[in-house]
C-alpha cells in the first residue's frame, strides 16, 4: 500500500551546518508517528520540509505517492488542503475571536460563509471539550489549556487527512497535558487522520504514538513500535527516554 507520507534521502543544510542528513521515513495511512530528539536536532526543519516551507537540498518527499518537492505552487496548495497543524504555543491570533481563529483558513480561502463558519467552530469546540460560550471570546481571555484546545479545534476544522503536532503539550501542567494527549488521540481516530508529532514529552509519546523515530545529528538513529521504546537496545534512545546526563548525546554536545 502507498504510504501517506514518504521521505527518501532528504537532506537540508544551512551553510556548513547539515541539519537533515539523508532522512528515510515512511508513515502509513492512519498511523501516528512521533519524532523525538533534543532541541536543535532538526525536528522542526523536517516538518517544514514536508509542508513546503523549506525546500530540501536533496531527496524525495511524497504525499499519497505524489512527489511534492517539484510541484508548482498551485499543485502544492492543493496538496496542502490535506493538512492540519497544531503549532507549538497554539499560535492563535489575539485580534480575532475564538471562532474566527478556528475557521481562519476556511474563511480566508472563501470556502465557507461566516454564519456556517461559526456553527462549524462551535461543533469543533465541542469535539475538544469546550462549550459554545467560548466561541466569542478572545484567545487572551483563555487559560493555556483552553488555548491549546482551541488550537486543536483549528487544526481539525477542515477534517484534514494529515495532522502535524509541534510540541503539543509544551507549557502545560501534567494533568492538562494528559487531557490534550487524550484529545489528540480521540480527534485523530474520529477523522482517521495520519499524524506526525514532534515532542520532548515522553508521556505524550507513550500516549499518542504507534511508531517512534529518534533524530540525532541529522539522522534517524532508531525507528520502532512505541511498545519497544523502553528496550530498544539503542544507546541514544535509552539515554533520551530515561533522561540520563551521561551517554552518547552528552558526549556529542560538549
Amino acid at each position: 500500500m502507498t504510504p501517506k507520507i514518504e521521505l527518501q534521502g532528504v537532506t537540508k543544510a544551512f551553510g556548513k551546518k547539515v541539519v537533515l542528513d539523508g532522512i528515510d521515513l515512511s508513515i502509513a495511512t492512519g498511523e501516528s508517528m512521533v519524532i523525538i530528539g533534543g532541541s536543535g536536532t532538526g525536528k522542526s526543519v523536517l516538518i517544514k520540509c514536508i509542508l513546503g516551507i523549506l525546500t530540501p537540498d536533496k531527496g524525495s518527499i511524497k504525499i499519497d505517492g505524489q512527489e511534492v518537492t517539484t510541484m508548482s505552487r498551485k499543485e502544492r496548495q492543493d496538496v496542502m488542503h490535506k493538512f492540519g497543524m497544531l503549532f507549538q504555543g497554539g499560535a492563535l491570533f489575539d485580534s480575532i475571536s475564538v471562532w474566527e481563529n478556528i475557521t481562519f483558513a476556511l474563511l480566508q480561502n472563501k470556502q465557507i460563509t461566516k454564519a456556517k463558519a461559526r456553527d462549524l467552530a462551535i461543533e469543533k469546540l465541542k469535539s475538544v471539550g469546550l462549550g459554545s460560550d467560548v466561541a466569542n471570546l478572545s484567545p487572551s481571555e483563555l487559560s493555556g489549556g483552553m488555548q491549546k484546545r482551541v488550537a486543536l479545534a483549528r487544526a481539525i476544522a477542515a477534517n484534514p487527512e494529515i495532522i502535524f503536532f509541534d510540541e503539543p503539550t509544551t507549557g502545560l501542567d501534567p494533568i492538562m497535558a494528559d487531557v490534550i494527549n487524550e484529545l489528540i488521540v480521540k480527534c485523530s481516530k474520529e477523522l482517521g487522520a495520519t499524524t506526525l508529532s514532534i515532542t520532548h514529552d515522553m508521556s505524550s509519546v507513550r500516549k499518542i504514538a504507534n511508531r517512534v523515530a529518534m533524530l540525532f545529528e541529522g539522522k534517524l538513529v532508531w525507528q520502532g513500535d512505541v511498545s519497544t521504546i523502553d528496550h530498544s537496545n539503542n544507546p541514544y534512545v535509552d539515554q533520551f527516554v530515561n533522561g540520563r546526563s551521561d551517554g552518547p548525546i552528552k558526549a556529542a554536545i560538549r
